[in-house]
């Protein structure tokens, strides 16, 4: 049981390294050796794990985007008791998506994936199946619960989930230049207010 924790642990050492390596610097300019010095193992350890580069890196990808969507999902956890201010509710919601969105692990994972999609053709699906669309279905299985309270006015919860993270999260990447600005919280705030005054509009009951 110790043998098999620890190579778990190391497992997981060399994934996060070499997520922090690939951020920092790039599939090109990444190497094993400074991976394995992040992860404070053994460049043979690293080999030991993973083949090559290029399948430390699908994996690297795969793992951020988990740890990303449990964070998400989490966010997600007041809207299966909303309480009697459904709007509070929503707008605290969509800021903590928001905040998660602009955080350096997610700008990172979209660099990566945008700067990497031409050389890794299947990284688009790695991390849509381990992110968005997992998402996607789990706020649209909270909206489907408040559809059924009257609390909503929905017949597609999956449409209406995904407009609701379409206008919480399409004006991001201009604002932030890419993820290259920081916004402030304030900000963040006001534009989920404003996603939630745009989207009970359209969905909420009357």
């Amino acid at each position: 049981m110790t043998t098999t924790r620890g190579r778990i642990d190391k497992r997981q050492a060399i994934l996060e390294g070499a997520f922090t390596v690939f951020a920092r610097e790039g599939y090109a300019q990444a190497c094993v050796q400074k991976i394995a010095q992040e992860a404070g193992v053994a460049k043979p350890t690293v080999y030991n794990h993973m083949t090559d580069k290029a399948t430390l890196f699908r994996h690297a990808m795969e793992a951020a985007a988990r740890t990303v969507l449990d964070e998400r999902i989490a966010a997600l956890e007041p809207l299966a008791d909303p309480g009697a201010d459904l709007r509070a509710t929503l707008e605290e919601v969509a800021h903590a998506l928001l905040r998660l969105h602009t955080d350096g692990r997610s700008c990172a994972l979209r660099r990566l994936l945008f700067s990497e999609i031409t050389h890794f053709p299947d990284l688009l699906e790695i991390v849509q199946d381990s992110g968005p669309d997992r998402l996607r279905q789990a706020l649209a299985d909270r909206l489907a619960r408040l559809a059924l309270t009257g609390r909503l006015r929905t017949t597609d919860p999956d449409l209406t989930a995904e407009q609701f993270l379409a206008l919480l999260l399409g004006p991001l990447e201009a604002r932030t230049r890419l993820g290259t600005r920081t916004l402030p919280d304030p900000e963040l705030r006001t534009m989920a207010g404003d996603t939630v005054e745009s989207f009970l509009r359209a969905w909420g009951a009357a």
